[in-house]
């Protein structure tokens, strides 16, 4: 079994408040869960109302198969919302036996 991470900083360009961060989050991780059945979450920077992090992982049979969803899920994030940027990305592959 394979384990495929990510963690993405965002830099929200338009949220003015923790309500605004929190409606853009959500509405982010919603559409990566839905759309390519990753475990997504907010994982950090949770009280600063501009930058969010996100952590996503996906579970396969194989190792290729887990990263280039996790690789396709952060490019959706960077071609579907404008309104943020990705300032940071850190990806890993796990092996579990």
């Amino acid at each position: 079994m394979y384990v495929a991470t990510a963690q993405v900083t965002i830099h929200l360009f338009e949220s003015y408040s923790l309500k605004d961060k929190r409606q853009v989050t959500r509405s982010v991780l919603a559409r990566l869960r839905e759309k390519f059945a990753v475990s997504a979450a907010e994982v950090g920077a949770l009280e600063e109302w501009n930058l969010a992090r996100l952590g996503l992982a996906c579970v396969s049979g194989e190792a290729q198969h887990a990263q280039e969803v996790i690789e396709r899920a952060v490019r959706y994030i960077e071609q579907s919302r404008p309104d943020v940027e990705i300032t940071d990305d850190t990806r890993d592959v796990i092996t579990l036996e």
